[in-house]
């Protein structure tokens, strides 16, 4: 319905940031190689230079889980520690991620609820995932090749 009046229309635009710092979703396997220094650990930064990192909320308790297996295989409990400390330095934004949505990406794919959460976050935000996990690799590619 037409009033007679001219009205503005605005456009609101996402900041320029997200252009130049593309997100990519990473998963527990990436950020321990970051957090610890692990031999692959140099080329998941080379790879996620100039990225915006993003992680369902899950990441933080899934860290704490490979910081305490590094201690029980004999990694002293201080550089345990360390590696948990510098996540905030890595700036990865985490997201809750719907459990039923998760579940129905996990019976899908067979994944686990966890993996499942990842390639979600993936999908929803229309970006690359990261991992060095061949089987879910496999499945986020089949998956995201889905998606429009």
């Amino acid at each position: 319905m037409s009033t007679g009046s001219t009205r503005a229309l605005f456009v609101a635009e996402p900041p320029a940031a997200w252009n130049l710092r593309p997100p990519v979703v990473v998963d527990c396997s990436v950020l321990a190689a970051l957090l610890w220094a692990e031999p692959a650990g140099s080329d998941a930064a080379a790879l996620l230079a100039g990225k915006a990192l993003h992680a369902p909320a899950l990441l933080p308790y899934e860290l704490s889980n490979v910081a305490r297996s590094k201690c029980r295989s004999g990694v002293p409990a201080e550089v345990a520690r360390a590696g948990l400390q510098s996540l905030a330095d890595q700036r990865v934004v985490l997201h809750d991620t719907p459990a039923l949505d998760s579940f129905d990406v996990a019976q899908k794919l067979g994944l686990s609820a966890y993996d499942a959460a990842y390639l979600w976050l993936a999908a929803e935000l229309k970006a690359p995932l990261v991992t060095f996990d061949q089987r879910l690799a496999e499945a986020a590619q089949r998956h995201l090749d889905g998606l429009e």
